[in-house]
């Protein structure tokens, strides 16, 4: 088997992801797609006619982001017409399911030069504008399994784990610091790129959006729960809440603390991220210099009503098959969809803490759900050398009950 070696990669800045409110709220989803292909081609100097494929994740594929955004944004770049796109959708896994899919067409001999990546813009296309619900609204399998939303298995995990709202705010509070220090001192700054309208040249966001610096313990308290009015609404088929839906399966757990906020999870933003992976014969070829490579990657399923649990045995099995232990990893990139997701992993898996998330998450930098993952790897890339690390693992739970992890290493 070859090795998928990763040349370089490029984002957008993180826009609010309000409906007239964030910067990139004006841009479509191709377009901003479209100008981090470019920037990234760019930066790596390659001949964009080599490129065999572009595999990019998206969430909610509707409206401005259905129509293959992969295809349409390729075409908006102004690539050469050869170059194929293709769409996918593993949940919040997607965008780092798009780079592991084109490490594996480059590892099996098939590709020589892949983009993988993703994008979302979640104020033009609102979580939700798909109408599928969580189980695309298919009655016969709600009948063998009630899946309930992503916030209450959230707090079903925080009670579970024993982890308080306290835990969960310091938590938080420790992104945003993390964030504001890397923003601060440019730690980001060569990661992304100006983006422009599409139609003026004027360029609409030079950084990330969605921090907030000036967040406190006390500004975090102060949050009413955000999931514990919806825990109380009847949804099971004899009136049950959604909270005694979910203790159905945890009979042992008496009832749901709703710990979290808006402020200890993850936020709602826009954005957009690729990554340029090859093989050895097109890094000889061209001259090109690979910063990292990839070890492994794997995904792995778990129970889908608590749903969120799955980067642990995720991140086990990518280890296993890299012949490596938790303690061997440098950096971790655990996404923050809810605070109690790295908690979890953190806990379960005895990682250092200090070793985790080391420029903030997506509680303080927001999470544009088909992009996130691309951006949490060239995060860790960019941590690696900056550091003068070797390894790091990136993993997010992902809806469903599902989990993925990718180990790269340094070259």
């Amino acid at each position: 088997m070859g090795t998928a070696y990763i040349i370089d990669a490029s984002r957008t800045p993180r826009g609010r992801g309000k409906k007239d409110k964030g910067a990139l709220s004006g841009i479509h989803p191709q377009e901003l797609l479209a100008q981090t292909l470019n920037d990234l081609a760019e930066k790596a100097k390659i001949d964009k006619k080599d490129v065999d494929d572009v595999i990019v994740g998206c969430v909610t594929q509707a409206g401005e982001q259905g129509a293959s955004v992969a295809r349409n944004a390729v075409l908006a770049a102004n690539w050469p017409e050869e170059v194929t796109g293709v769409t996918l959708n593993r949940f919040c896994g997607s965008g780092l399911q798009s780079v592991n899919f084109a490490a594996m067409g480059v590892m099996s001999g098939q590709q020589d030069l892949v983009v993988g990546g993703g994008v979302e813009s979640m104020s033009r296309v609102p979580m939700g504008s798909d109408n599928a619900g969580i189980d695309g609204n298919n009655m016969v399998l709600r009948e063998k399994l009630i899946q309930v939303p992503q916030g209450i298995s959230a707090d079903l995990i925080a009670t579970m784990e024993g982890f308080t709202r306290e835990d969960v705010d310091a938590f938080a509070l420790e992104s945003q610091k993390k964030a504001a220090e890397a923003i601060e001192k440019g730690w980001f700054d060569k990661s992304f790129f100006p983006v422009k309208d599409p139609k003026t040249g004027d360029v609409v966001l030079t950084k990330d959006e969605h921090p907030r610096p000036e967040t406190t313990l006390e500004s975090l308290a102060g949050l009413n729960p955000a999931f514990e009015r919806m825990g109380g609404m009847q949804m099971g088929p004899n009136g049950e809440s959604i909270d005694e839906l979910a203790l159905k399966r945890y009979p042992d757990v008496k009832e749901i603390h709703h710990v979290h906020t808006a402020g200890n999870s993850s936020g709602i933003v826009d954005g957009a991220a690729a990554v340029l992976l090859a093989s050895e014969k097109y890094l000889k070829d061209s001259g090109v210099k690979a910063r990292a490579k990839i070890r492994t990657v794997a995904t792995i399923g778990a129970e889908p009503v608590i749903m969120l649990t799955a980067p642990t045995p995720a991140s086990q099995r990518a280890l296993k098959m890299a012949g490596m232990e938790a303690k061997d990893i440098d950096l971790w990139e655990i996404n923050e969809a809810f605070a109690t997701v790295p908690l979890q992993t953190i806990k379960n898996l005895d990682i250092d803490p200090a070793k985790v998330n080391v420029v903030g998450g997506a509680i303080a930098l927001g999470h544009p759900l088909g992009a996130t993952g691309a951006m949490l790897l060239q995060t860790a890339i960019d941590e690696l050398e900056r550091r003068d690390l070797n390894t790091a693992l990136i993993t997010l739970c992902i809806g469903g009950g599902m989990g993925i992890a990718t180990i790269i290493e340094r070259v």
